[in-house]
């Protein structure tokens, strides 16, 4: 039994071997076509298709259930995997579903936290294709700015779309109003009319605020840096980019050929 734990807990995780690769390139591809489908339900389309959509979405959340119960079961350390940010994210992936069953509408707003989930890939740079640590911070400044767009779009959606659709009438709608305001433009030919909604729109003024210029700046220090350094490949640790003085590797010490 430790053996098979120990198994699916490696495959979970393992980006190297075919099993491993094949598994997360899987859920990856889940979580965005979970996204698309979000996206595609808040437009007019026939009931038939809704039906269908809607069969597949829950078909990946039953996906996504298993996953978070496998990896559960496979954690060394299960309480600390429970609250962990994503364990709390894969939980909030999942829980919308399993509360369905009873009237709570509000939870059904937690299901746009389900692409944060891909934050967890993007710190596994080889899934992307991507062969340096810079390209990972890159990949994961940007997507975190995309990522805290998506929630607040689908967030205001939920909130004003039942009482405010000719202005909320699509996810596309939700998402214009979320750049205007996150960047601080204000055209304020959009804007919210319940409470709620107000209450978000501050929020996501007070994110943008203290977001978007830290991760801005983040990147663009990162551009500079980046420019100021020259290919030397540490033969230690294998890291591509030093600084063109220097002698030994910044990660392991190693010297520099």
């Amino acid at each position: 039994m430790l053996f098979i734990r120990e198994k699916i807990a490696f495959y979970l995780q393992d980006l190297e071997t075919p099993v491993g690769k094949a598994i997360n390139l899987t859920i990856v591809g889940l979580v965005l076509l979970s996204s698309i489908i979000f996206v595609a339900e808040t437009y007019d389309l026939p009931e038939s298709l809704k039906s269908k959509l809607s069969a597949v979405d829950s078909t990946i959340l039953v996906i996504f259930a298993w996953e978070y119960l496998l990896r559960l079961w496979s954690a060394d350390k299960r309480v600390k995997y429970i609250f962990s940010f994503y364990g709390l994210i894969d939980l909030m992936a999942i829980l919308p579903y399993f509360l369905g069953i009873i009237d709570i509408s509000f939870i059904r707003l937690l299901r746009w936290f389900r692409i944060l989930r891909l934050l967890r890939f993007i710190d596994k740079k080889f899934l992307f294709g991507i062969s340096s640590e810079d390209g990972v911070i890159f990949a994961r400044i940007l997507f975190t700015l995309f990522a805290i767009i998506f929630v607040y779009s689908g967030f205001i959606y939920q909130v004003e779309h039942p009482v405010n659709k000719e202005v909320f009438s699509t996810f596309l709608d939700a998402f214009y109003f979320s750049v205007v305001t996150m960047t601080t433009v204000g055209f304020g030919d959009v804007t919210p009319i319940s409470e709620l909604g107000r209450l978000l729109t501050v929020l996501m003024i007070l994110t943008g605020i203290a977001l978007i210029p830290w991760q801005v700046g983040d990147l663009i220090k990162r551009l500079v840096k980046t420019a100021n350094q020259v290919e030397t490949v540490c033969f230690g640790c294998g890291l591509a980019y030093h600084d063109a003085d220097a002698k030994f590797c910044k990660i392991c010490g190693a010297k520099l050929k």
